[in-house]
C-alpha cells in the first residue's frame, strides 16, 4: 500500500481515478472476524454518494464506504504474467471470435452484433470491442431491436481481469438491469509443451465433425447450423479416440490461426475419465498446430469446473482473463 515519508498509510485515489486500476485498504466491517483490514484490488468503476466500487478480475463488484478506506492507490492495468505467452485482451477475443463464427453479424461502429439461431451464447451476442458509434443507450436499444427481429435474448459479451477489458461497460450494464448469466476464463499456455506431454498415437484427426464426434458432443441434437458453428475458423481439426460401439473414447477441437491454436469440446467417456484421455487428445492436435506454425494455445474454461481447471493447469496453462455474458432485463 501506499506509504508517507512519515511512515503512514494515505489515500491516493480519487474520483478522476474511476477507470483506473487500483489497490485499496479498508477497515472491516464491525462484527466479522479476522484482521481489522482487508485488501481489494480491480478497477474503480464509479465513486459516488461516498460509495467506491471496484470490479475485481473475477467481475464480482465490491462496494466500499469512503469513511472506510485506510490507503489506496493507483496500480498497473494489469500485473506482469509469470508464464504462457503474452497477448492482449482484444488479440485473444478477436481470435477466439474467428475460430466460433455466427451465421449472420452487423457493424455498430466497433461493436460485432452475431446471431446463429441460439446456438451457443457465444456466437448469439455481442461482441463490444470499442466504440459503437452511439451513446451507450442509444447502443443498447439498437441491441435489442437487432436480436428481437431474430427471435432472440440480446446478449453482451464483456471481460474483466486484463489490460483492456470492460469493467466499466459492466458496470454500466448492471446500472442499466442487464443481469450476468454466465461467466468463464480464457486460459493461454505455450503449445509446444503441450505436444510433448503424450505421445497422442491413437488419437484420429479430422477436418470434420463425423456422427461418431457428435455422438460424444455435449451437445445434444446438433443442427445444421451448429455444424456450420463447429466447422468454422482459419483452420478446423477435430479429433476422435476409436471407443466401443463407434462412439469415441474422447473427443476435441481445435482451429488453428495464425500463432494461436484455440481448443474446445475436449470430452471423455465418463467410465474413461483420469486415464490420459484428454492429454493425448489436445496433444496430437497440438502437434497439427505446431505443424502449422503455431506457438501459442489459448481454451476458455467455466470457474466452477474444477477436474478441467486443474488438468489444464498441470498441462502449462493459466488464466488470461475472465469473459461474461449480460442478458437485457426482462420485460423490455
Amino acid at each position: 500500500m501506499e506509504i508517507s515519508a512519515a511512515g503512514r498509510l494515505e489515500v491516493r485515489i480519487t474520483t478522476a481515478d474511476v477507470g483506473k486500476r487500483v489497490s485499496v485498504r479498508r477497515l472491516r466491517d464491525a462484527g466479522v472476524a479476522g484482521r481489522k483490514f482487508t485488501d481489494t484490488v480491480g478497477v474503480l468503476t464509479s465513486w459516488d454518494d461516498g460509495v467506491l466500487v471496484i470490479t475485481r478480475r473475477d467481475g464480482e463488484s465490491v462496494r466500499i464506504r469512503e469513511s472506510a478506506l485506510v490507503a489506496g492507490k493507483v496500480v498497473p492495468a494489469a500485473p506482469a504474467r509469470r508464464r504462457g505467452p503474452a497477448a492482449s485482451y482484444e488479440e485473444l477475443a478477436r481470435v477466439a471470435a474467428r475460430g466460433w463464427r455466427p451465421l449472420e453479424s452487423e457493424r455498430l461502429g466497433a461493436w460485432e452484433l452475431r446471431a446463429a439461431a441460439g446456438f451457443t451464447r457465444c456466437a448469439n451476442s455481442v461482441l463490444p470491442l470499442g466504440d459503437p458509434g452511439v451513446s451507450l443507450d442509444e447502443a443498447l436499444d439498437a441491441v435489442r431491436r437487432w436480436y428481437g427481429v431474430r427471435g432472440l435474448p440480446a446478449y453482451l459479451q464483456t471481460a474483466t481481469g486484463a489490460e483492456g477489458t470492460q469493467e466499466l461497460l459492466c458496470a454500466e450494464l448492471e446500472r442499466r438491469g442487464w443481469v450476468r448469466e454466465v461467466s468463464a476464463e480464457v486460459w493461454t499456455g505455450a503449445l509446444a509443451p503441450l505436444a510433448d506431454r503424450a505421445e497422442g498415437a491413437g488419437v484420429v484427426l479430422s477436418r470434420e465433425a463425423d456422427a461418431g464426434w457428435l455422438a460424444r458432443y455435449q451437445r445434444k441434437g446438433v443442427s445444421e447450423v451448429a455444424l456450420r458453428v463447429l466447422g468454422s475458423g482459419a483452420s478446423v481439426w477435430f479429433a476422435s479416440v476409436p471407443g466401443e460401439g463407434g462412439t469415441p473414447a474422447a473427443i476435441g477441437r481445435c482451429v488453428v490461426d495464425g500463432r494461436w491454436a484455440g481448443f474446445a469440446a475436449v470430452e471423455v467417456d465418463p467410465a474413461l475419465r483420469r486415464r490420459g484421455l484428454a492429454s493425448e487428445v489436445m496433444a496430437a492436435l497440438a502437434r497439427r498446430a505446431l505443424d502449422e506454425g503455431a506457438s501459442a494455445a489459448w481454451l476458455q474454461v467455466e470457474t466452477d469446473n474444477a477436474g478441467a481447471r486443474s488438468m489444464y493447469a498441470g498441462l502449462g496453462f493459466s488464466a488470461h482473463h475472465t469473459y461474461h455474458h449480460y442478458r437485457e432485463p426482462e420485460g423490455r
